[in-house]
């Protein structure tokens, strides 16, 4: 029997943190120096740290935590499924029943004939399973050629070796290697940083014949696909322009270039929809990747669903020389996941939590256009509860400079102190609060925000670091 660990204190939780644990995108300058925010419990949208001080969750974990903390229905579906049986082998021909039952829920509810489902464990998972079958497909149908990935700056899609190489986002790019001689990055569609006078409908135009010259330079025979977030999240949730999306699909179906909605962020919920790639921005791709939201962050879960379209061009009569899918991992379909995932939907779909996303979302939104009147803030955008309020400190449409790089970090630092997690990147504060928020919820939200923004302007001006004026 293991010995019960003896309480802690917060301070040496934080030290064996510093010591031991590696994590995602640490500043390895000063890994050692900074303490962490030790968290030790969580119930519906609040997280208490060590120390017994209360926060407001303002970015759902990680974009993900769809129906809040502690919530005994999901803990149960866990607890009777590792009973029932923990796990046993997705390879060759092995069923479990909650895999099967999610991958045909998931079927029923994407767009179109999404009919198939492969199973990962990350949004990152599901990503680099779509990019392979991209691969795969057109090496079947005799065109190995048909390889190259278009994706978007600002963008994000993962952490593995290749989806690490589709991220646009510039501050990503550090001392690892990357495959750049697959990935071909296309100018953000952020409208934010449009020319002055451009219309919106102009900036649409340009992105769009971008797309497409970008598939003409280096040949619609050696482009495999073209993979887009409907709204780019950790770039910054940016939103596209109107008709953006069926336009550039249209595109690709011109030139035979599959397009991969990653919808890790997007689906359950986020936009109050189990999917939003047809049902907001009315478009039918070839694959969806998601993750995240699927089981409301309980347990990791990654899944990618595939046209039968392209399924049935390589299966069954049409599979040359009998191809297999080596692609998958050992906690493919996790039986315990997949029941998490199950009940997931089932509260989102049975508690009408979808349409109470649809009807907070505008109300969310409107609150936080009216910050817009701090000198500090140079753009609001979102939809349904995903949003960022963009920081200046600068005048508007000049490039981003040093402070604009640190002031959502101190923007952040002062949420804290108040109650209230955001996520902070560059000039940017990220909001995507778990989908149980309730109108009080949100001006609370908005009201931190507020103060915090002030707070960081006073700063800013006291330290000679900005003066309001030349950023109007």
């Amino acid at each position: 029997m293991f010995a019960r660990p003896k309480t802690l204190d917060p301070a040496e939780i934080a030290e064996m943190d510093k010591r031991h644990v590696l994590h995602p995108w640490s500043d390895l300058g000063t890994r050692h120096s900074e303490d962490p925010l030790v968290l030790a419990e969580a119930e519906g949208i609040h997280i208490r740290d060590a120390e017994g001080n209360r926060y407001i969750d303002g970015i759902g974990g990680m974009w993900c935590v769809q129906l809040g903390y502690g919530r005994e229905e999901l803990v149960a579906a866990m607890t009777e499924q590792a009973r029932r049986m923990c796990y046993y082998t997705p390879f060759g021909a092995m069923a479990n029943v909650p895999a099967a039952r999610l991958a045909e829920a998931l079927a029923a509810r994407a767009p179109g004939d999404l009919n198939t489902v492969s199973f990962a464990t990350s949004g990152s998972g599901a990503v680099d399973s779509a990019i392979r079958f991209a691969h795969f497909y057109f090496n079947c149908l005799g065109q190995p050629a048909k390889r190259q990935v278009l994706v978007r700056m600002d963008s994000y899609h993962g952490s593995t070796y290749l989806t690490a190489s589709m991220n646009g986002k510039r501050r990503d790019w550090s001392q690892f290697d990357y495959a750049r001689d697959l990935v071909h990055f296309l100018p953000s569609v952020n409208a934010f940083r449009r020319p002055a006078g451009q219309s919106l409908e102009a900036f649409a135009d340009e992105k769009l014949a971008e797309l497409e010259a970008k598939i003409l330079e280096l040949g619609p025979e050696n482009v495999a696909c073209f993979v887009a977030e409907p709204i780019q999240a950790s770039g910054g949730v940016i939103v596209p322009p109107e008709h953006y999306l069926p336009r550039a699909l249209a595109i690709c179906r011109k030139y035979d270039v599959l397009y991969i909605s990653d919808e890790v962020v997007t689906a359950f919920g986020r936009l109050g929809h189990v999917f939003a790639s047809e049902a907001v921005f009315g478009i039918t791709p070839d694959i969806i990747t998601c993750a995240k939201g699927l089981t409301s962050g309980y347990v990791p879960m990654g899944a990618t669903i595939y046209s039968d379209r392209l399924i049935e061009a390589i299966s069954g009569e049409n599979a040359v020389d009998h191809p297999y899918f080596t692609n998958g991992f050992t906690y493919s379909g996790h039986p315990v996941a997949a029941a998490v995932a199950l009940k997931t939907l089932e509260i989102l779909e049975g508690e009408g939590i979808l349409e109470d996303v649809r009807d907070l979302g505008p109300y969310f939104q409107a609150e936080l256009q009216k910050l817009r009147a701090l000198p500090i803030v140079g753009d609001v955008r979102g939809m349904g509860l995903m949003a960022c309020v963009e920081c200046v400190v600068r005048k508007i449409g000049a490039e981003p400079g040093a402070a604009d790089m640190a002031v959502a970090a101190r923007v952040d630092a002062h949420a804290q102190a108040r109650g209230l997690i955001l996520r902070p990147f560059e000039s940017l504060c990220i909001l995507s609060p778990p989908l149980i928020v309730t109108k009080g919820d949100i001006d609370r939200i908005v009201a931190i925000l507020r103060e915090s923004l002030i707070a960081t302007q006073d700063d800013l001006i006291a330290e000679g670091i900005w003066s309001p004026e030349p950023c109007r």
